[in-house]
C-alpha cells in the first residue's frame, strides 16, 4: 500500500511539474503595456531588462543630437526603453507633424467608414459636393475616397493648393501614384459626414480615446497636427496592436490591414497615407521614377511609417513589438518625408539589439 501510494504522489508530482513547464511556456515574455489615458505615468524597460547593447546607446544619442533631434522614444511591448530630449524641447512641448499627420486622417476616415457614415469606395462628391475641382463632372465623379487614401487621384501635384482652380486633370483616376496634398479633402469627407468639425470628431473618436493630446492647425493649404512626443507614441502604439488600445477598438482590424499594405499597383511602398517597408520597389513624392528595393534597407521589412517633412517619424516595427518616434527639424538639409537619415539612424537601431 505504502509503495502505490508513494507511485500515486509521484505520479501526481509528475503532472503538477509538466503542467506548470506548459503554463509557463504559453506564457508570453512580457504582455503588452497600454499607458493610463491621464497623467505621466508610463511603465519603462531598461536596455539592460531587454539584454541589448549598453553601448550602443550613447553613439543613437549623440547621433539623433548632431542631427537636430528635438526628441526620440523608442517602445518596446507599449513600454518606454528610451526617451530623450534635445535642443530645449520637453516632454510637454507640442511640435508638429507635418505629413506624419496623414496617417491620423486615414485612420479617421477608417473610423468614419466602420460607423458607416461613409464608404471609402463611394465618389468624394457624393459627400462634399460637385465642384471641388476644375475637372469635367465625369472626371471628378471617378475619384474616390480611396484614390485620396492612396495619392491616385490623378490630379495635377504640381501645386500644393487644394482650391478648385488649382485641381486639375493630369490622368484618370487610378493610373498615376503622385504625392499631393488633396489628401486633407477627406477631413471635410469626414466633417460633412458626421455633422461635426473635423476638429471635434477627430478628438471624440481618436484622441481622447488614446489620451493623446494636441490641436489641428491650419497653415495655409496644409492641415497640420502638433502635439507632444509622447502623444505622437500613444499612436504609435495604436498602430502597433492593429487598431486597438487595450481592449477598445478604435479602428477595426480589417481596415487597418488594408491601410498598413500595399493599396494600389503603382507605388508598392504605399498603403493608406501609410509608407511601407520591405516591398520590391517604391516611388518618392515629386518623383514620377520608380525605385527598386525596400525604401529603408537597413531597417524590418514589416515596418511601416508616418513620414513627414523635416524628419518626423513614426516607424511601427510588429516582428519588434517596437515604435519609434522622432521629431525635430530637417536632420540634413532634405525637406522631404525621406532622406539618408533614416538610413543612418536605423543602423544605430539595429547597433541596440543585434
Amino acid at each position: 500500500m505504502t509503495k502505490a501510494i508513494f507511485k500515486l504522489l509521484i505520479f501526481l508530482s509528475f503532472i503538477s511539474c509538466s503542467k506548470e513547464s506548459s503554463d509557463t511556456a504559453s506564457t508570453p515574455a512580457q504582455n503588452m503595456y497600454f499607458p493610463p489615458l491621464t497623467g505621466t505615468i508610463w511603465e519603462t524597460q531598461s536596455v539592460s531588462d531587454l539584454k541589448w547593447n549598453q553601448n550602443a546607446v550613447q553613439p543613437l544619442l549623440d547621433y539623433l543630437e548632431l542631427k537636430n533631434s528635438k526628441s526620440f522614444i523608442l517602445l518596446v511591448n507599449g513600454r518606454i526603453v528610451l526617451e530623450y530630449y534635445f535642443n530645449d524641447h520637453t516632454a510637454t512641448t507640442n511640435w508638429y507633424w507635418a505629413s506624419a499627420g496623414k496617417t491620423l486622417t486615414a485612420t479617421i476616415t477608417g473610423i468614419a467608414q466602420q460607423e458607416g457614415l461613409i464608404n471609402i469606395n463611394n465618389k468624394v462628391s457624393q459627400y462634399i459636393g460637385t465642384g471641388w475641382t476644375s475637372e469635367t463632372v465625369a472626371q471628378e465623379d471617378a475619384i474616390t475616397c480611396k484614390h485620396l487614401l492612396t495619392m491616385t487621384s490623378g490630379l495635377d501635384d504640381s501645386t500644393d493648393n487644394v482650391d478648385p482652380a488649382s485641381l486639375i486633370y493630369k490622368a484618370d483616376a487610378g493610373k498615376r501614384w503622385a504625392y499631393h496634398n488633396v489628401y486633407v479633402k477627406l477631413q471635410d469627407v469626414v466633417a460633412q459626414a458626421s455633422g461635426q468639425t473635423w476638429q471635434n470628431y477627430f478628438n471624440s473618436k481618436l484622441r481622447d480615446k488614446i489620451g493623446m493630446n494636441g490641436n489641428w492647425v491650419q497653415l495655409g493649404a496644409n492641415s497640420v497636427y502638433t502635439s507632444t512626443t509622447r502623444s505622437m507614441a500613444r499612436f504609435g502604439l495604436l498602430m502597433l496592436n492593429k487598431g486597438k488600445w487595450n481592449n477598445d477598438v478604435i479602428l477595426n482590424e480589417n481596415y487597418f490591414t488594408e491601410a498598413t499594405n500595399t493599396s494600389q499597383a503603382i507605388n508598392l511602398g504605399y498603403g493608406y497615407l501609410w509608407w511601407l517597408n520591405g516591398k520590391a520597389n517604391y516611388h518618392l513624392p515629386q518623383s514620377q521614377l520608380t525605385f527598386p528595393g525596400s525604401i529603408i534597407p537597413t531597417a524590418p521589412n514589416d515596418m511601416f511609417m508616418a513620414l513627414g517633412k523635416n524628419d518626423q517619424k513614426i516607424y511601427v516595427v510588429p516582428s519588434k513589438n517596437m515604435v519609434v518616434i522622432r521629431m525635430g527639424d530637417a536632420a540634413d538639409n532634405v525637406n522631404l518625408a525621406l532622406s539618408d537619415f533614416d538610413k543612418t539612424l536605423w543602423e544605430k537601431i539595429n547597433a541596440l539589439y543585434l
